[in-house]
């Protein structure tokens, strides 16, 4: 398992580039832009790590800033922890094992969810290229939120 990024919801994106890059020092790395979605990701390294971060893109923040204005109440504006695996089909297997609910399994070979026992919502990710769409995920219901 790598650890990838953690993701903060923020409410005005230039006012969080100028916290974040100005007065605590993180450099940008890359950012994507989602017309369809309507939000903007931009993706943070402490320099330190910056040299590590343009090649693995990881450890990073991720800055999510949705176009639409939202009042995120206490706690919703840290989105989640992610981390990379080598299969995600085995991990989800192994996490169930341990009666850990998928809240949103990898119906599409690439994405996963889970809570944390103190309600953080967890991404897992498969490394490289998602992969084929296997059963029983494919089929498998969201459960909750995360």
């Amino acid at each position: 398992m790598r650890f990838l990024h953690i993701m903060v919801r923020v409410k005005d994106l230039d006012k969080s580039l100028k916290f974040y890059c100005d007065i605590l020092g993180l450099r940008e790395i890359y950012r994507s832009v989602h017309q369809a979605g309507r939000f903007t990701l931009v993706y943070l390294s402490a320099s330190d790590d910056y040299d590590m971060a343009l090649q693995n893109h990881a450890p990073l923040i991720e800055l999510t800033y949705n176009w639409d204005a939202q009042n995120y109440i206490s706690g919703r504006n840290f989105g989640h922890i992610a981390f990379e695996v080598g299969n995600i089909y085995d991990f989800c297997t192994h996490l169930q094992s341990h009666n850990i609910v998928i809240n949103r399994p990898p119906r599409d070979g690439r994405m996963a969810f889970i809570k944390s026992p103190d309600d953080i919502s967890i991404e897992i990710l498969q490394s490289g290229d998602a992969l084929g769409v296997q059963s029983p995920w494919q089929d498998m219901p969201n459960i909750g939120v995360w």
